[in-house]
């Protein structure tokens, strides 16, 4: 991972809280003109920096969580989730945040606000067919199967 020019580089670089943790929490890194933070009204969406750009192996992908206490506590949330951080993508590290929730909620310079998820990449290869095979499923999409 490297910086971007006018970040703070006291801000911790991603990492993980407890030892099984899957997702590396991110922090919101403000240039120096916005070190205020920001705060989203009810129904606002931002895009949070992190002052980080990344250079993921090819046949990997970082994928962009939201923290469940965030959203649970505060509904904060990404709309775009999982977002995907694809491997040939070098630009700065930038988190769509959104707040779901009833109140305001401010993010501070150097707040967790995310997670990311190093995960494989599979890529298909995509073809026209004639037709598919059957399953038990069928074409029932939602709700299909029920709730019980």
């Amino acid at each position: 991972m490297t910086w971007l020019e006018d970040v703070d580089q006291d801000v911790a670089l991603p990492s993980y809280e407890t030892a099984g943790a899957a997702g590396a929490d991110v922090r919101a890194n403000f240039p120096a003109d916005q070190r205020a933070g920001v705060t989203l009204e009810p129904g606002m969406r931002a895009l949070i920096p992190t002052g980080l750009r990344v250079e993921i192996p090819e046949g990997y992908e970082i994928q962009v969580r939201p923290r469940s206490g965030l959203a649970l506590k505060h509904g904060i949330t990404l709309p775009n989730t999982p977002g995907t951080i694809d491997s040939d993508y070098r630009g700065p590290l930038g988190i769509i945040v959104m707040n779901a929730g009833q109140e305001a909620f401010h993010i501070d310079h150097g707040s967790r606000i995310a997670q990311l998820v190093v995960a494989p990449v599979v890529q298909g290869q995509f073809e026209m067919a004639e037709d598919l095979s059957e399953t038990a499923r069928g074409s029932g999409g939602f709700g299909s199967t029920g709730v019980r």
